[in-house]
């Protein structure tokens, strides 16, 4: 089904009719287990030998069909779904890492994953080393023998900045690295990762794919395209895993290695299962996504183009924006549009920053973005407040700084609400 048209797939990948009733969507799965046809069955499915249902933790048909489809969307062989965004991240990683090893990461990313890569992977032994993309040479010179990744965001929380992703994958594949990229600002609809070098894309389906607010859930997307077994340094992928009776992941399944592994390992043990009633939400969200992306950029570009001109705001940071210092990546990395989250700075500092949030009445305050509405947040004060202020400045999260993420209202009346916000915290 890969030869269809992004509009199509949407709506169309991952889905059969049920062989059951004839369902055109597909059903929610509410199981835990399923049924062996006999003994045989079962052994060829825990051997990997063949592909089906054992144990929802693992599989389930709803949550299998997402994968499928954002697996399809992304350009990717396979996709592994979980329970978060957050914890899409530690699955892609979990394969990859061991007690000593490193990853390079992007000092532009939301603060929640520079918490999770500064601070809570340490405890697996992990470490992480934040470096500005954009200078190539500083990125060559971070990586050490003990480097198994480099990732970023396609368009950055909560900047918006745009990261010159073809580059960034030279300097991966030089150093026979995977480069991870979070693609969820973006979604596969204005940016596809994979294309320009990804090895993994990973998601929080929490956002813009299911779209409205009502699901926690992560995706990771495999490539198919690494050589595992090239360096040495994937011992889980490339040679004999204890922990599934010698199986040689990338000898016997080749370019869904990372997949299976994802599976059989890193679902199984980890546990980070996205629920089968997520999974149905998530799959009637992207069969809108082309139509809701295209709203989203438009409205914000709009608003960013307003907010640019108006005298009480010192900058704004949306790439779609002739200003923007990454505006000239927006046309290579993300063709259909710079994504719908920015910041722009006020004039009157901090305080002024939560007055403004204070005044708003369509923006949602809340700690989320990707939604139909029209959300906002102060980062400084909530989701980048653990960081230092040198981090939160890095992260484009300074004091005076407000995060939006545009939504598919009329924007007009986004744009007579924030007039009315910054009136009032202007006062």
């Amino acid at each position: 089904m890969t030869d269809y048209a992004f509009d199509t797939l949407q709506v169309h990948a991952g889905v059969a009719p049920d062989p059951a009733t004839g369902a055109c969507q597909v059903p929610i799965y509410q199981t835990t287990a399923y049924v062996f046809k006999d003994a045989e069955h079962a052994a060829r499915l825990f051997s990997l030998q063949e592909v089906g249902y054992i144990y929802s933790r693992l599989t389930n048909p709803t949550v299998s069909a997402l994968a499928t489809r954002v697996a399809a969307l992304e350009g990717g062989v396979g996709a592994v779904c979980c329970s978060s965004g957050h914890a899409a991240q530690i699955m892609a990683l979990f394969p990859l890492m061991g007690p000593g090893c490193n990853i390079i990461a992007s000092t532009r990313l939301y603060g929640g994953t520079i918490t999770q890569f500064s601070q809570t992977i340490k405890r697996f032994g992990w470490s992480a080393t934040f470096v500005d993309l954009d200078d190539t040479a500083a990125l060559e010179a971070a990586i050490d023998d003990n480097t198994r990744a480099i990732f970023c965001e396609s368009i950055s929380n909560p900047g918006g900045y745009i990261t010159d992703l073809p580059a960034v994958a030279a300097v991966a594949n030089k150093a026979g690295l995977p480069l991870i990229v979070d693609n969820t600002l973006a979604t596969p609809y204005l940016c596809r990762p994979i294309e320009q070098g990804a090895t993994l894309v990973v998601h929080s389906a929490t956002k813009y794919l299911t779209g409205n607010g009502t699901v926690t859930g992560g995706v990771i997307v495999d490539s198919g395209k690494f050589d595992w077994s090239a360096s040495g340094k994937f011992p889980s992928l490339s040679e004999p895993e204890p922990a599934y009776h010698g199986l040689n992941f990338h000898k016997a399944l080749g370019a869904m290695a990372f997949t299976f592994h994802s599976i059989a390992i890193g679902l199984r043990d980890l546990g980070m299962t996205m629920n089968p009633q997520g999974a149905h939400y998530t799959m009637m969200g992207i069969e809108t996504l082309s139509l809701r992306m295209e709203r989203h950029v438009a409205n914000a570009m709009r608003v960013a183009e307003w907010l640019e001109a108006d005298p009480r705001v010192e900058y704004v940071t949306y790439a779609g924006l002739a200003s923007s210092p990454w505006h000239g990546r927006v046309a290579k990395v993300c063709p259909k549009g710079a994504g719908a989250l920015f910041t722009f700075a006020m004039k009157g500092g901090y305080d002024a920053c939560v007055k403004l949030v204070d005044n708003l009445e369509l923006f949602i305050h809340v700690a989320n973005l990707g939604d139909t509405r029209s959300l906002v947040i102060h980062p400084a004060s909530t989701t980048h407040s653990q960081l230092s202020e040198e981090q939160q400045r890095a992260a484009g999260s300074a004091p005076n700084v407000v995060r939006l993420s545009i939504g598919i209202e009329d924007a007009g009346d986004l744009i007579a609400d924030l007039d009315q916000a910054l009136s009032a915290a202007s006062a």
